[in-house]
C-alpha cells in the first residue's frame, strides 16, 4: 500500500509542523492523565515523523497497514538514535501484547475510514485494547477544510527537486473528498520519477465521532480546534478529540 509514494511523502509534508503537533498530543494526554513513560499505541503513524515525537515521552508502539511507510518510518527511527519496533497492522484491527494507557492517531488517519463500519471497527478496537481509564486521541481534517478549502481549485507545488499536481474533487452528498496527484521527483539531474496517487478522505463531522464513540463504550468526549484547548468554530479546520474507556 502507497509503495512509491511512501518514498516521497515527506518531502510533501515538509512544511508541516511535527514538533508542534507532538507537543500538542502531549498536552492532550496529559490534560487525560496520562503520565510520561506510559504505554501508547500509535495507529496510522505513517513515515513516523509524529512517532520521533512521541516516542521521547512514551513507551510507543507504533503501527501502520503500509510496509512501505514503516520502512521509511524504522529508517528515521535508526537515524535518531531511537529503538522503536513498528509493527504492520490495520487501523481497524488494533492489537498489542498487553492492554494500554493510551491511544493516538494523528495527521488525518481517521478521514481514511470511510464508512460507519469502518470507523466503528476501529473505536471498537481501540476500546478492546485501553486499560479500564485509558485514553484515546486522534484529529481530522474538518468538513470545512475539506469541502471549501481542499475540495475546490487544484494545487501546484514546485520545489528544487520535486513538484506535484494535485487535484481534489468534492462529494457532498456521501461527504467524500477524492484526491488525485501526479508527482514528479528528481532522482537525478534533469531524470524524474512520475508518482501517481489516488486518496479518498471522509469528513467525518463532530457529531458523527462523539455519537460513534459514545457507541463504541468510551465516555467524557472532548473535541478542541486547530491545536488548541478551544472548541471548535463552523470554520476551524482541524479538530481533535480524546475520549476515556470507563
Amino acid at each position: 500500500m502507497y509503495g512509491d509514494f511512501a518514498l516521497v511523502y515527506d518531502r510533501l509534508m515538509a512544511d508541516v509542523d511535527y514538533a508542534a503537533w507532538g507537543a500538542h498530543y502531549l498536552a492532550l494526554l496529559r490534560e487525560r492523565g496520562v503520565p510520561d513513560g506510559a504505554l501508547v499505541l500509535e495507529a496510522a503513524c505513517g513515515t513516523g515523523s509524529l512517532s520521533l515525537r512521541l516516542a521521547r515521552h512514551y513507551a510507543l508502539l507504533p503501527g501502520d497497514i503500509s510496509e512501505a511507510m514503516l520502512s521509511v518510518a524504522a529508517k528515521k527511527a535508526r537515524d535518531a538514535g531511537l529503538r522503536l519496533t513498528f509493527t504492520k497492522q490495520d487501523m481497524r484491527s488494533l492489537r498489542a501484547h498487553k492492554q494500554v494507557d493510551a491511544i493516538v492517531s494523528g495527521c488525518d488517519g481517521v478521514n481514511y475510514l470511510l464508512t460507519p463500519a469502518a470507523l466503528g471497527a476501529f473505536l471498537g478496537s481501540a476500546h478492546a485494547a485501553l486499560k479500564p481509564g485509558g485514553c484515546l486521541a486522534f484529529d481530522v481534517s474538518s468538513p470545512d477544510k475539506l469541502r471549501r478549502v481542499l475540495g475546490g481549485a487544484p494545487q501546484l507545488l514546485r520545489g528544487e527537486d520535486i513538484c506535484y499536481i494535485w487535484e481534489n474533487a468534492w462529494d457532498e452528498a456521501r461527504g467524500l473528498l477524492h484526491l488525485s496527484l501526479s508527482i514528479f521527483a528528481e532522482e537525478a539531474p534533469g531524470s524524474y520519477r512520475r508518482i501517481e496517487e489516488e486518496q479518498t478522505q471522509r469528513a467525518w463531522t463532530q457529531q458523527e465521532l462523539t455519537a460513534a464513540m459514545t457507541e463504541a463504550g468510551f465516555t467524557g468526549v472532548r473535541c478542541y480546534a486547530n491545536f488548541s484547548l478551544e472548541p471548535p468554530l463552523p470554520a476551524s479546520q482541524r479538530l481533535h478529540f480524546t475520549a476515556v474507556k470507563a
